[in-house]
């Protein structure tokens, strides 16, 4: 729990901690950023009295970077081709810097990304019992359980982002 002091004969404040820390006024001080996490996480009952709205703006603030940070991350993430699908050759077509008979641009074909094939659904797993016997068995590939799971996770995020966030990060 925190609390508002005057100070400096009402000029200035500290904030105080409920375990007797004098928070300075600084948001280059780690317990100052504290404060302002507690604020995020718990709202109004981690202070005793009403949030200066100072505080209130700062923690604010620092929440919608967080969420553009972390928004920003998970659309790179999604942006990455999925293992389970791969992806395909993309081509376009670029002048190669020649001229045909007629003074037109001699057009190429460049590959502006290459062609991954996909992974294998499932791979061989051998495991030992205790005995040292061997059994195979099929199992989801690894590699694609772990995309899955970034990519699922990578959507949670995106899906919690609030729209000014997601308008902020469009505008960026």
């Amino acid at each position: 729990m925190y609390t508002i002091r005057q100070v400096n004969g009402g000029l200035g404040r500290s904030i105080n901690s409920d375990t007797g820390l004098c928070i300075p006024d600084d948001p280059a001080n780690r317990h100052y950023q504290e404060v302002l996490d507690a604020i995020i996480a718990e709202g109004a009952a981690c202070f005793d009295g009403d949030i200066p709205a100072d505080l209130q703006a700062a923690a604010d603030e620092k929440l919608f970077n967080r969420q553009l940070r972390d928004y920003l991350v998970a659309y790179e993430r999604l942006s990455k081709y999925a293992l389970a699908v791969g992806q395909p050759e993309l081509t376009a077509e670029q002048p190669s810097g020649e001229l045909d008979d007629e003074g037109n641009p001699v057009m190429v074909t460049v590959v502006v990304q290459a062609e991954v094939a996909p992974l294998e659904a499932t791979v061989e797993q051998t495991t030992y019992d205790e005995e040292g016997t061997a059994t195979t068995s099929t199992v989801e590939n690894p590699l694609i359980t772990q995309d899955n799971a970034e990519r699922a996770a990578a959507q949670a995020v995106i899906d919690a982002t609030p729209e000014a966030v997601i308008t902020a990060a469009s505008e960026a």
